[in-house]
């Protein structure tokens, strides 16, 4: 089968193995994957990830022993494959179970394949109603909600969402179906009118914005994103982390401390609310989607997701 793999370099495979399914798990057909901002940060040297990389897809399950309903469908899935049986999972918090492998980004191979493997109960069917440039966008419109599966947003709140990428304007999407007095903020005007033509106020970086916000939400996918996110939260208020990126970040823990600033880490989210929101036209991707290419062009398709300005690339996988 084809693959893109990185091993130190992208590479991509035209013979690589098709992966037999261990129990418990189903044989997916990629049909289309989306190039993520964590992709490109494992070329970098993030989670020092070898294998076939990916983790936003749609696919179709060719076998699945222990699930023989899925066989046929149409699927997206999340992407921590965990034991369910250690004390993590047991309390109710599989995505952080210590045993477990992630999809093309921590010891499994991913979904930039003809075929990849991963537990049936981590699979989603797709709304006949969804197509799949829409759909592929459940993965980090999952991670969008996941925020509000942490903090309580209301009405009143004064909101800010730092970075104009593709996790960002998904954010500001959810975000804003909370009522709350919403700002996104980021460096392309072009990306922000994204948002604008939704009702969603923007402003671009650098300029003037008025601290005291009750939530940040970082999201510029930088390290520099830190030190904007904690200048614009207010005394007492939350600040939201989504970035994820090789290399570390300097703060000052002692004014967290002062300000008695909560802080909470986000990463995946359900996708069942992600699903229903996408269904529903309550969020809108396509024009998020920048390019399309075939998985055979998989190298210049990575050359143009890192250009300034981009937004989501997608892989045909068919």
């Amino acid at each position: 089968m084809r693959s893109l793999i990185f091993d130190g370099e992208l590479r991509f495979k035209a013979d690589a193995a098709i992966p037999t399914p261990p129990p418990g798990e189903a044989l997916i057909r990629t049909t289309l994957a989306g190039i993520c901002n964590t992709d490109l940060e494992i070329r970098r040297g993030y989670m020092g990830f070898r294998g076939v990389l990916g983790h936003e897809f749609v696919g179709v399950v060719e076998r699945a022993a222990e699930a023989p309903e899925l066989v046929g469908r149409r699927v997206v899935g999340e992407i921590n494959a965990y034991c369910g049986e250690c004390p993590t999972c047991r309390r109710g918090d599989p995505t952080h179970c210590p045993h477990r492998t992630t999809l093309g980004i921590d010891r499994r191979n991913g979904a930039m394949a003809d075929y990849f493997t991963l537990p049936a109960k981590l699979l989603y069917p797709v709304p006949d109603s969804l197509p799949d440039e829409w759909a592929v966008f459940t993965e980090p419109l999952a991670a969008a909600c996941e925020i509000l599966e942490q903090v309580q947003i209301r009405p009143t709140d004064r909101v800010a969402v730092l970075g104009d990428g593709k996790l960002g304007l998904l954010i500001a999407q959810v975000l804003q179906l909370t009522g709350c007095d919403l700002l996104a903020i980021g460096r392309h005007q072009k990306k922000l009118d994204i948002l604008a033509r939704r009702g969603i106020r923007s402003a671009l970086t650098g300029e003037p914005v008025a601290a005291g916000f009750d939530v940040v939400v970082e999201a510029t996918g930088s390290p520099a994103g830190f030190a904007t996110a904690r200048s614009l939260v207010r005394p007492r208020g939350t600040l939201v982390l989504k970035s994820t990126f090789h290399g570390e970040v300097a703060l000052n823990l002692s004014m967290l401390v002062v300000d008695e600033v909560r802080l909470i880490g986000s990463r995946c989210g359900p996708f069942p609310a992600a699903l229903r929101l996408l269904n529903q036209g309550l969020v809108e991707v396509e024009p998020l989607i920048h390019a399309t290419y075939t998985l055979t062009e998989g190298l210049p398709a990575f050359e143009q997701a890192v250009t300034p300005g981009v937004l989501k690339v997608l892989l045909d996988c068919r």
